[in-house]
């Protein structure tokens, strides 16, 4: 496998790293680094794999307040990265971002911005200029995190006919019909779902088996379970703690995932540092904990599984690594492999088969 990692510029990262990934043991090895790029923070690759993109998480681009997203055409060869070029993202300090699976669009959410925005992907896999931007409004208990709103991720389900986006500074998860020719996202019948106070929604996973999403809430580290409804309505069926019950320190959520087989859940904790396991009940959704693991290192920022199965990575920001863990598909629990990579201020991974 390949593996692509997001990073912060600001210490020693020179910008976007590649890895391979050896499905043997677990083992990284550096295939080569895409300099000169300021803060990829996220990526995401094109459903066809021939573009990658990444946010500029930054307050000022261009002379305007606003991050931006950086376009990529992906060597088929050798999985390097050729700069394509840069646009602003709408917002200051984009974090997440998503493409479509017509390749027609993708979507980026502006944390300081608190919107989120869609550019539309030319023929050559570069970006044109913001076809729409959605802004969200309001605030939450907490003074200091929820001041007013923060969109800290954007996706699109399966038909690509509706989209999600958690805000973490309104507690709610945005709803829209996304349509896919003119590149907008209007409101939906069921707008949002608000969560509970505090909780600051900031990633969400959808569950292969296209019934449920899950939702990794940063402030008070908790997972929310959801059904999937008709003209993509959520309905919350279950909200539980990412944290073991005799964690009393500080803690924030991060990144969320589930297995290729819809067996599995699991979630980072920055502060635990770990990832916490969840068996997932096929029938109603339901989670139930199956036990957390120590990341080897501080602030698992993401982390990713590979799309086999049977490894996940986790990215430890604050530590500089990538460390490796096989996963037992009977329990889910995971075992180390002790396959670690160095990597400076790794913030996201993003997996995918070798192109030739």
């Amino acid at each position: 496998m390949l593996v692509y990692v997001g990073t912060y510029t600001s210490g020693a990262s020179e910008g976007i790293y590649l890895y391979r990934l050896d499905l043997s043991d677990g083992a990284l090895r550096r295939a080569g680094t895409t300099k000169g790029i300021v803060n990829p923070s996220y990526l995401t690759l094109e459903r066809g794999r021939r573009f990658l993109y990444a946010v500029n998480e930054v307050e000022e681009f261009a002379g305007r307040k606003s991050g931006a997203v950086s376009a990529f055409a992906i060597d088929r060869a050798t999985g390097a990265l050729r700069l394509l070029n840069q646009r602003p993202s709408m917002g200051g300090a984009p974090c997440y971002v998503t493409a479509d699976d017509a390749g027609r669009h993708v979507l980026v959410a502006n944390y300081v911005g608190g919107n989120v925005a869609v550019l539309p992907v030319l023929k050559d896999g570069s970006l044109g200029e913001a076809s729409d931007v959605r802004q969200d409004e309001g605030s939450g208990p907490n003074r200091e995190r929820q001041e007013g709103p923060h969109a800290h991720c954007v996706v699109l389900n399966r038909s690509n006919a509706h989209a999600y986006s958690c805000d973490l500074g309104t507690d709610r998860v945005m709803i829209y019909r996304f349509d896919a020719r003119a590149g907008k996202l209007i409101a939906n019948a069921q707008p949002w779902v608000q969560l509970k106070p505090g909780a600051g929604p900031r990633h969400i996973v959808f569950h292969p088996g296209g019934k449920f999403t899950y939702v990794m809430n940063e402030l008070d580290s908790t997972v929310t379970a959801l059904a999937l409804a008709r003209e993509g309505a959520l309905k919350e069926l279950q909200t539980v703690s990412a944290l073991p019950a005799d964690f009393h320190g500080a803690n924030t959520g991060a990144d969320i995932h589930v297995t290729p087989d819809g067996r599995f859940l699991y979630c980072s904790n920055r502060g635990h540092d770990s990832i916490a396991a969840f068996r997932v009940e096929a029938r109603t959704g339901v989670l139930k904990p199956a036990g957390h693991t120590p990341t080897g290192g501080r602030t698992p920022r993401n982390f990713a599984i590979d799309p086999t199965g049977k490894f996940l990575l986790a990215a430890n920001q604050n530590s500089d690594t990538v460390v490796t863990f096989r996963i037992d598909p009977s329990t889910g629990g995971l075992q180390p492999t002790g396959q670690t990579a160095d990597v400076p201020s790794p913030v996201c991974l993003k997996l995918t088969a070798p192109f030739s």
